[in-house]
């Protein structure tokens, strides 16, 4: 300020007056800066708001945009986006923009677990401004990991919230000197977080968007290139809209059948609208139905016709959405079948019926061989030697083999037929019980197994044939003691509601359950290895089953292979009714089974098929005719003779010669035996690999005579290999035997013949083949081939 004075003396001079600014100043630059800043912010905003990227959906193009602005307007390093994985379990970054690089980058994350301070504070507070970073409590944790290794001094970041739940964070990070965020920053922050929102909206409605047209395209591909007729139908029965399949079903074309009545078209039944209202009112989600339609020219179309309704926004009922499956041919075929099937059960009811009247003709030859040979066994005509012994012993076994044959299959024929008689009583279970455990308790005691019967105590009687009831009790049981190597076999009676249950549980070899649906069929034994193993038709469980249907019952298995087996056979309360039991009148059997049973004799059971001998100049030997070394496969025909002469054929040299046979099929081995020892050889045999090795030092044989089907871990084709493998014993002369049953059940294509299979062995190392049924002149020729 200046002003002119007067002094006293006259003289004029300037007055200055002088002040400090300095503050006002400062105010003023703040508030300057502050209005450049929030201009700047503004500018911003305005051009996020405008922009095109954010609004077409998609969300990296626009979280690069949306970054690259807020760094630029609040001068940070770096500005970063971070939202959570589905679990919510950590944030990952998806898009980091730096503006010393001018790079865009993403992929790290940051676990919730290991930072619980910086995510509560992220789910509390409205902002995270932290000047100090490193100090601050809410992201002192992030540090080590995080702030110190990008050099970051101050943080800025602002929760992403979507549909009211905390989806991510923009993060505004700061390197180098500790920075003050102001409060303008802080909403700034806050306003690109809520244009983050904006974006993720815009890209899940984009994709809803593409999820839907594509969702369009195909279900109009489906609609129209479907092979099966789609309609789509008001709720007047007003035709909507038709595919190209559905014109071809009614052969008319689509504007024919625009706005037409759909249920003209259709051959209805009684209760067909009563079906239409439950669909509407929502009892029903679909209705499915078998219905024939009128085609244009007259003729009938059969269709499988499923309904199900189209529901407005609002849930109301809409359209019917029609589906109809063409299916005349498959309809015309299915009758033909149907005509094919009932000729066929009449086939087999004739087949069952001539069975089932076979039993009088079937039994009385069987009486009198079985008969006889008891009579033989009690020497009741004269004494017999040990081999004449032997033989009648297998004839008589050989004959019990045959009578339970031909029970189980007339017993299954006869219930095929439907002539099996039933005299339903009431049955004492402890009665039932005590008889079918004594009657399998020698063979459990030969196989050291332990046989146990817990009887509940309310289960005192039930209802049935008691002849029957003990069939299907013995089958069970002796199935269970036959396939039982070790442990126990377990009979159980309970008594339930509706009637009274027998199980038969074991700890035997168990059954895979992918074989359950052949368990129960004719003549089928699971696998076909188990054959030779363990005796049977395969008739057991299947005549059980059918029995147990009979009385109105069912019998039902679990099992786990290599561990056990439980069969439960169940039987009710009440007997069936008449027409559903099928009770006819039929003599008895002219041998009683049971009877059988409980005179069985206990013998070694051998089986010999020896051709009639042969005398010419030179010696006595068999006939060049094939034997079948399987009592049970004999025609009725052959018996088991005993030679009345024989010469005995020496081997060419003086020595006699040593024969190792290897045979664990006890009729085979016995045959094979007595015939080499019979024509001048000495021939050890065993059963098993087990002595393998040892009978083979010792005896040191000249010709080995090995079956390939051996039971055991190490069967034919194992010993023979090693055999071969050992270079002392190349020169050993080794013949095998195989079956039919393994052509049949060969893994290999080229060893599905006989030939096959011999070339198979001869490859592994055999001198020769011999498959079985065995001629004597293919025994013959192997000995004069080796021996002379």
């Amino acid at each position: 300020m200046q002003e002119n004075l007067t002094p006293d003396q006259g003289q004029k001079m300037q007055l200055v007056s002088l002040g400090d600014i300095t503050e006002h100043k400062r105010v003023e630059e703040a508030l300057q800066k502050r209005e450049n800043c929030l201009r700047k912010q503004s500018k911003t905003l305005v051009q996020l708001a405008k922009s095109k990227t954010l609004q077409q959906g998609d969300l990296s193009a626009a979280l690069r945009e949306i970054t690259e602005a807020a760094a630029q307007t609040v001068e940070a390093d770096r500005v970063s986006v971070w939202l959570y994985n589905s679990d919510h379990s950590k944030v990952e970054c998806v898009d980091l923009y730096d503006t010393i690089t001018k790079r865009h980058s993403c992929g790290m994350s940051l676990l919730k677990a290991n930072f619980p301070a910086y995510f509560q504070a992220l789910e509390e507070q409205r902002s995270i401004a932290a000047h100090d970073a490193c100090n601050d409590d809410r992201t002192q944790e992030l540090s080590e990991p995080y702030l110190s290794a990008f050099g970051i001094a101050s943080l800025l970041n602002a929760p992403i919230w979507l549909g009211g739940r905390l989806v991510g964070v923009v993060c505004h990070e700061h390197i180098g000197r500790i920075r003050q965020w102001t409060l303008e920053e802080e909403n700034f922050a806050g306003s690109i977080a809520d244009f983050v929102t904006l974006a993720i909206e815009a890209s899940e409605r984009k994709a809803a968007q593409e999820a839907l047209q594509q969702s369009e395209a195909e279900f109009r591909a489906i609609f129209e290139r479907s092979s099966v007729g789609i309609g789509l139908v008001d709720m007047k029965a007003r035709i909507v809209d038709v595919n190209p399949a559905l014109c071809q079903i009614l052969g008319y074309s689509r504007e024919d059948l625009s706005g037409k009545r759909f249920t003209d078209y259709i051959f209805k039944q009684e209760g067909d609208l009563e079906l239409y209202k439950q669909l509407i009112s929502g009892t029903c989600d679909r209705l499915e139905m078998e219905r024939r339609f009128l085609h244009k020219d007259g003729k009938f179309v059969w269709a499988l016709l499923s309904i199900s309704l189209i529901s407005s926004q609002n849930g109301d009922p809409q359209y019917f959405l029609a589906m109809i499956e063409d299916f005349t041919k498959r309809k015309q075929t299915e009758l033909e079948l149907c005509e094919s099937k009932e000729a066929a059960e009449a086939g087999s009811r004739a087949k069952s019926e001539f069975l089932a009247t076979m039993s009088h003709e079937l039994r009385t030859p069987l009486n009198a061989i079985m008969g006889l040979s008891q009579l033989l066994q009690q020497e009741m005509v004269g004494s017999l030697n040990d081999k004449q012994k032997e033989y009648i012993n297998c004839i008589y076994s050989s004959g019990e083999h045959l009578l339970a044959l031909i029970n189980d299959i007339l017993d299954l024929s006869k219930v095929e037929a439907g002539k099996e008689e039933l005299f339903l009583s009431k049955l004492l279970v402890k009665e039932l019980c005590d008889y079918v455990i004594s009657t399998v308790r020698d063979r459990a005691e030969e196989k050291k197994l332990q046989l146990i019967a817990e009887i509940d105590e309310q289960a005192d009687f039930c209802i049935g044939d008691e002849r029957r009831v003990k069939q299907m009790l013995l089958n069970l049981l002796t199935n269970a003691i036959k396939f039982t190597p070790a442990g126990k076999v377990c009979l159980e009676v309970k008594k339930v509601p509706q009637g009274i249950t027998f199980t038969v549980s074991d700890t035997g070899i168990g059954i895979d359950p992918s074989q359950f649906k052949f368990l129960f069929e004719p003549f089928k034994q699971l696998d076909s290895r188990l054959n030779r193993q363990y005796e049977g038709t395969g008739l057991g469980l299947a005549l059980t089953r059918k029995l147990a249907h009979l009385h109105g019952g069912d019998i039902t298995v679990e099992s786990v292979l290599g561990k056990g087996s439980k069969f439960q056979l169940f039987l009710p309360n009440q007997p069936p009714v008449e027409g559903d039991a099928r009770y006819f009148c039929e003599e008895m059997f002219s041998l009683d089974e049971e009877q059988s049973t409980q005179q069985q004799i206990i013998v070694k059971k051998r089986s010999f098929n020896i051709n009639k001998v042969s005398n010419n100049t030179n010696n006595s030997s068999f006939d060049g005719k094939s034997w079948q070394p399987r009592g049970d496969k004999d025609d009725s025909s052959s018996t088991c003779s005993r030679r009345t002469q024989l010469t005995s054929r020496q081997p060419a040299t003086s020595v006699t010669k040593n024969i190792l046979l290897v045979q664990d099929e006890e009729k085979t081995a016995a045959l094979l035996r007595d015939y080499l020892q019979a024509i001048g050889y000495h021939v050890e045999q065993i059963s098993t690999s087990n002595d393998f090795w040892e009978r083979l030092q010792n005896q040191q044989p000249d010709l080995v005579l090995l079956d390939l089907e051996l039971a055991g871990d190490t069967n034919g084709w194992d010993l023979l290999s090693k055999v071969r493998q050992n270079p002392d014993l190349q020169d050993l002369l080794v013949v095998t035997i195989a079956s039919n049953t393994m052509v049949a059940n060969s893994d290999h294509p080229v060893h599905t013949t006989p030939d096959g299979l011999r070339d198979r062995a001869v490859q592994i190392g055999a001198n020769a083949c011999l498959c079985k049924p065995i001629g004597i002149v293919q025994i013959e020729s192997i000995l004069m081939q080796y021996f002379g």
